[in-house]
């Protein structure tokens, strides 16, 4: 999937798996967050094309993130990433220049392993990932066929060494044997330098589509990462929240359907180059804000 076209189609597709919400018909147009600082009293940003793009910080984001805070608006990340755990995904935005705390930053992979049941599970995860954070017994799963059949259940943390005979292997060993599917990172792409990559919620959902029942898809859309978003802020009020994203499948349409405020951001993510309004018109999807960077 490497068109804008087909990642939009492909998620339609699939969004019958998502919360249903329904939205306002017109969004406005914002030339950047300072414009509503008095809009919302925490402010909530997905990284991957808002943040930044791969290992590269978009610019002015840090900058952002601080004039927000001294207009004393909260701040949080949060993100479906869950290739690494949650010390390196702090580590991560500070190595970007950004002052983030621990506290700030809540990821998918966070809303996974808090569901995570006993047993062993076997993970889909990438080479560097030491997987020290799982709470229960776990093994990386790779070629052997011996090891997916042995599993009580699967993890699916990354797709960097993710291939089509693995996915070939893995659904083979659910035919013979259903066991429970936690799919950590809920995106089906994500923007990098120059080009998208696949991501575990695109092969969970090729899972799905062919009969597999017991799967649950962790991160944006779905509600647990917003509810331990507010968990974090106690008190707040939800329309006082607004979600910054560059996907309308995942960032907005899981914020609207918790009842927080939503900001489009479309010049570095998954909109880059389009005209936002045609797919939020397709998708009758409507944040509550669009602007092209914060």
């Amino acid at each position: 999937m490497n068109s804008i076209n087909k990642i939009f189609d492909r998620y339609e597709a699939v969004r019958f798996r998502f919360p249903d919400v329904n939205t306002r018909t017109w969004t406005q147009d914002i030339g950047s967050l300072l414009d509503i600082v008095t809009e919302a009293d925490a402010f909530v940003f997905d990284a991957f094309g808002v943040l930044n793009i791969g290992e590269t910080p978009i610019p002015g984001a840090s900058e952002r993130l601080d004039q927000l805070r001294s207009a004393g608006c909260k701040i949080r990340i949060l993100s479906n990433a869950a290739s690494y755990n949650h010390e390196m995904a702090v580590k991560k935005f500070q190595r970007l220049g950004m002052r983030v705390e621990a506290d700030e930053i809540i990821t998918s992979r966070d809303a996974t392993l808090r569901e995570l049941g006993p047993g062993l599970w076997g993970c889909i995860a990438a080479p560097s990932d030491d997987l020290s954070d799982i709470p229960t017994t776990a093994c990386r799963l790779e070629d052997d066929q011996k090891a997916y059949d042995r599993v009580e259940g699967f993890l699916f943390l990354s797709s960097e060494s993710w291939t089509n005979d693995r996915q070939s292997i893995l659904a083979e060993s659910l035919r013979r044997n259903p066991r429970p599917v936690l799919i950590a990172n809920a995106d089906l792409v994500a923007p990098r330098e120059g080009r998208f990559t696949l991501e575990p919620g695109y092969f969970g959902h090729l899972l799905a589509d062919g009969g597999v029942t017991d799967i649950r898809f962790f991160g944006k859309p779905f509600p647990e990462v917003y509810e331990m978003i507010e968990g974090s802020l106690p008190g707040m009020d939800r329309t006082r929240i607004a979600m910054c994203g560059d996907t309308l499948h995942t960032d907005i349409l899981g914020a609207e359907a918790r009842g927080w405020r939503t900001v489009l951001v479309s010049r570095d993510g998954l909109f880059a180059g389009e005209d936002t309004r045609e797919y939020c018109q397709q998708a009758d999807l409507f944040p509550t804000w669009r602007l092209e960077a914060i």
